[in-house]
């Protein structure tokens, strides 16, 4: 199973877009393919609710989409405080990781994804080696929720077939 993380908690967020894009893409190669939306999760400590997701969605992925947006020059905390409340060696271990860096300027979260890039190594995650930066997400929306930039919808799709490969 695939599973498309949207990197923030953020409501109405471009990362959510592109989320949605490349979980669209998935369910076009007709492959089992969810997506998990950080907002409105308590990702501050285990509960309930986020061992339900845990066990539903994260500790079945194999491949995991990580849509991740600028914050700061890194990645939302959110992103992080999921990481530190999972279980580790069930959740994340041993899978596989696809990074996407989205930002409203000029470097598309290139510094954000080599910081993701560590966590995910530590937590002995395999890492795709096209992290696909992202830049002015902002300007890529025409007047719907697709993105009508033909040169990144063909390096999204690029990118995706060769993580289904890899």
């Amino acid at each position: 199973m695939y599973l498309v993380i949207s990197g923030t908690n953020r409501a109405e967020s471009y990362t959510l877009r592109v989320a949605g894009h490349y979980l669209e893409l998935l369910q076009k190669k007709k492959l089992d393919a969810g997506m998990l939306t950080l907002q409105g999760l308590d990702v501050l400590q285990r509960n309930p609710f986020y061992e339900k997701i845990e066990k539903e969605l994260l500790i079945p992925a194999q491949k995991f989409i990580f849509i991740a947006p600028e914050y700061n020059g890194s990645i939302p905390g959110v992103l992080k405080c999921l990481f530190d409340i999972s279980d580790v060696k069930n959740a994340w271990s041993g899978k596989k990781a696809l990074l996407t860096g989205v930002s409203t300027g000029r470097a598309g979260n290139l510094r954000g994804m080599e910081h993701l890039t560590g966590i995910l190594h530590y937590m002995r995650m395999i890492v795709h080696p096209n992290k696909l930066p992202i830049s002015a997400v902002d300007k890529l929306f025409g007047g719907s929720n697709a993105i009508d930039d033909k040169a990144t919808v063909h390096a999204i799709e690029s990118q995706l077939n060769e993580f289904v490969a890899f």
